[in-house]
């Protein structure tokens, strides 16, 4: 995986007015830490973090951060964001190493298409968008594909069956379904409401009820002659 140079400030202010300043001159407040280092409050411009973010490793950019002379290896980590706008208000750097595991979280995508599923009116149903796998920085994948042209109604893919990269592992249970071809699904005007429940049971109760009075005791013989 490809490493992006990433400009950082360090000695920004601390405070949550100190921060809406940044915001406003387009930079955005962040803290990078791990490896035993004190963390390191910076900012970062905007733009360039957002350019760093959206490339085909998404948030597991390595990022190469350029602090007070210094050079850290990071991931982006614990990115805030606004509740309504949803833009990036604060991030942390976490430093690794080159040769340590980490632990994160890839994309799941499906590719191609499952025709046999659609012609039998099927529904494929992504159950597991991403997958937690162990790699060292340079290993971490992109993504995950999963073929899917080939599936038929009734098929799954589960994690058991996926082919991850050599360096890659995970430990997550190997019979996790991520993809299930599902069959038709029943409409809605099949579907029963809990009135209907409830009235068909009424039915049947009743129903019940009558069957045990016409059985239930002998017809009286006829009286002495």
């Amino acid at each position: 995986m490809a490493e992006i140079t990433l400009p950082v400030e360090s000695g920004r202010p601390i405070g949550s007015r100190s921060s809406g300043r940044l915001r406003a001159a387009g930079k955005i407040p962040g803290v990078v830490y791990g490896h035993g280092i004190d963390p390191l409050p910076v900012s970062v411009d905007q733009r360039a973090l957002r350019a760093a973010l959206t490339t085909d490793a998404g948030l597991n950019a390595l990022l190469n951060l350029q602090v007070d002379g210094a050079s850290h290896l990071t991931l982006a980590r614990e990115l805030q964001r606004h509740p309504v706008r949803h833009n990036v208000i604060h991030v942390d750097f976490q430093i690794v190493r080159r040769d340590e595991v980490m632990s994160v979280d890839v994309p799941i995508n499906l590719v191609g298409e499952a025709v046999q599923v659609h012609r039998g009116d099927g529904v494929i149903d992504q159950q597991v968008f991403s997958l937690t796998v162990q790699a060292t920085p340079a290993l971490i994948p992109n993504s995950i594909d999963i073929d899917i042209s080939k599936l038929t109604i009734g098929d799954a893919v589960r994690v058991a069956d996926l082919s991850l990269p050599t360096g890659v592992e995970t430990e997550v249970d190997p019979e996790v379904a991520i993809v299930i071809a599902q069959p038709p699904q029943v409409s809605e005007g099949d579907l029963l409401t809990e009135a209907d429940v409830e009235a068909a049971e009424a039915a049947a109760e009743a129903a019940e009820d009558e069957g045990e009075g016409e059985g239930g005791a002998a017809a009286p013989e006829g009286g002495e002659g």
